[in-house]
């Protein structure tokens, strides 16, 4: 029997590494991709491809180079992504290409790369979405409005492409990843947005790459079989409270 073969997209660091980790302890064939060289603690066993998956050539590439290595793509993550700090007034164009070239153009380019493979043998395509893309962060107008695509768009490939093909979201909150660090580092005070946003977690900590992992691998599994276009909100329980605070009762 042969193995799992999966593509993650993003995979050089952060959650795409701890996606890519998972994948291959679990004794999948993985390739990942991303804009940069190949990292050098990635682990032999991992495929790299240089790409950008905004670019639809490139989004080719990296599931033909998948097949010729491991054979036909099962699993597809798409993890790569870009975050922007600004207001639609504050939005140039360049800001609008890089944002939703990558993290809106990039998941449709692969997701239409790798369907003509699965839906000869079916599959499961997990996308990386938000909470971001459900409820709006201030001044990120464009990546709010990326990771709503991507939650749309999960939803139409599962309807117009099952039952060979599931596809589902996953929508993390705050995982600690240097993404996170360098928001909360353009804080007027960091310490403190920072205390204040572990403390609307029900969970009682921010999430780590690992969870989000975990949760990709699970969807992507056999024991998610009856599940399709949905979107998992894996954020530590920090959008389903009041925003009202108790002191003010």
């Amino acid at each position: 029997m042969s193995l799992p073969v999966v593509v993650v997209t993003g995979g050089s660091r952060g959650i795409g590494r701890a996606i890519v980790d998972k994948f291959l302890a679990q004794g999948c064939q993985v390739l990942t991709c991303g804009r940069g060289v190949r990292p050098r603690d990635l682990d032999p066993a991992v495929e790299w491809v240089q790409a950008d998956v905004a670019r639809a050539a490139d989004a080719r590439f990296v599931v033909e180079r998948a097949e010729q290595r491991f054979g036909r793509v099962t699993v597809l993550v798409n993890n790569a992504g870009v975050q922007l700090e600004k207001t639609v007034l504050d939005t140039t164009d360049e800001d609008w290409d890089e944002v939703m070239g990558i993290n809106a153009r990039g998941t449709f380019n692969l997701c239409r790369a790798v369907l003509p493979g699965m839906l000869e043998g079916g599959g499961s395509i997990v996308n990386l979405g938000s909470i971001s893309g459900l409820c709006a962060d201030p001044a990120m107008a464009v990546y709010n409005a990326s990771k709503a695509f991507v939650h749309g768009l999960t939803r139409s490939i599962a309807v117009d492409h099952g039952p060979q093909v599931r596809c589902n979201a996953v929508s993390p909150g705050w995982i600690m990843t240097a993404m996170a660090e360098d928001a909360f580092a353009m804080a007027h005070d960091p310490d403190k947005a920072k205390a204040d946003a572990l403390a609307r977690h029900p969970a009682g900590r921010f999430g780590q790459p690992e969870d989000i992992a975990e949760t990709v691998a699970w969807l992507a599994s056999d024991a998610a079989r009856f599940i399709t276009g949905q979107c998992f909100v894996v954020d530590g329980g920090l959008t389903c409270a009041s925003p009202l605070q108790p002191r003010f009762f």
